[in-house]
């Protein structure tokens, strides 16, 4: 089969299709046939060797989630047979850009009847880092104000529009280009980042879900109220500064939940949700796909499509 894979960490340029053996299910696995697979950042963070994966490690497959089909049942009993569409947030330890991948039952859920599996492709990794970080992490109930930082690219348009179906008020920052497009998505209020500082009409917000860090984060800290909280998906923040301000903090990174996943493909099928896919590259342009991520305003997700059959 092939795969895009990794020998060297570097540019767009070290990705290439290699032809690899097929992985064999055991246990509770599933052999998938791969449609389509997200790219996201931490694809060309592995890329470039400044996350979690080393040299010795390398030849690599890249790619954390996907959208297919069940080709083959390892040993265990399965509710699930050949044929039947799933998504998945896979570990590190395999990769979705190739057309087929070795899927655990814990990292799985049946695809959402209302999506292709270009869009379906598009949800499981950005998806459970948006609820995991509003949820879990920042214990988002109905009724709190959040204030999500980028609510328009791919993790941030999934937030708005989860913490909207779950009744919180939500504001978010974009920009100028992205207002009507973030508005649509349920956003209450909507600060445009490049016209005028957010902190200057946000106050006494109960959650700041931080998907940007830097300078953004440091400016996030005044407006919680008292006894709020900070959550990033991009480390983890001072401990100190949440100290003084008289707030919590904390940094995280997703992890595989089939009843989360579950529970967004419910709220996608009944309508509440909509996945955006900004663009759509086959397998083959992978590095240009990354490259496409990493430099450009993206609106939603980019996606490979790895599979005809999408």
């Amino acid at each position: 089969m092939k795969a895009i894979r990794i020998h060297r960490f570097g540019g767009p340029e070290v990705l290439t299709l290699d032809d690899v053996p097929w992985p064999q299910p055991k246990d509770d696995e599933v052999l998938v046939r791969v449609h389509a697979a997200s790219v996201n950042p931490v694809d060309y963070k592995i890329r470039g060797g400044s996350y979690s994966v080393k040299e010795d490690q390398l030849p690599y497959t890249l790619g954390r989630d996907l959208s297919g089909t069940v080709e083959l049942l390892g040993t265990r009993a399965h509710t699930l047979k050949a044929g039947d569409p799933i998504f998945a947030f896979i570990g590190m330890d395999r990769g979705a850009y190739a057309e087929y991948v070795v899927v655990k039952a814990m990292e799985m859920a049946a695809k959402p009847d209302s999506l292709d599996h270009v869009q379906a492709a598009a949800v499981p990794l950005a998806g459970l880092t948006a609820w995991q970080g509003l949820f879990d992490h920042g214990h988002l109930q109905a009724g709190q104000r959040v204030l999500i930082h980028g609510g328009a690219g791919g993790v941030g348009h999934l937030a708005v529009q989860f913490a909207k179906a779950k009744g919180a008020d939500v504001l978010t920052t974009a920009s100028g280009s992205d207002l009507d497009f973030v508005h649509g998505l349920g956003a209450d209020e909507v600060i445009d980042y490049e016209a005028e500082r957010f902190e200057d009409r946000v106050s006494d917000v109960d959650l700041v879900f931080d998907l940007v860090s830097g300078d953004t984060q440091d400016r996030s800290w005044g407006v919680l109220k008292e006894g709020g909280i900070l959550v990033s998906t991009l480390g983890q923040p001072p401990a100190g500064k949440a100290a003084q301000h008289n707030v919590q903090a904390t940094g995280y990174r997703a992890q595989p939940n089939p009843a989360q996943l579950s529970e967004i493909g419910r709220l996608i099928d009944d309508g509440q949700v909509r996945v955006v896919v900004d663009r759509i590259f086959p397998l083959t342009e992978a590095g240009v796909a990354q490259d496409y991520l990493e430099q450009e305003h993206v609106r939603g997700k980019v996606v490979l499509r790895v599979s005809d059959e999408t």
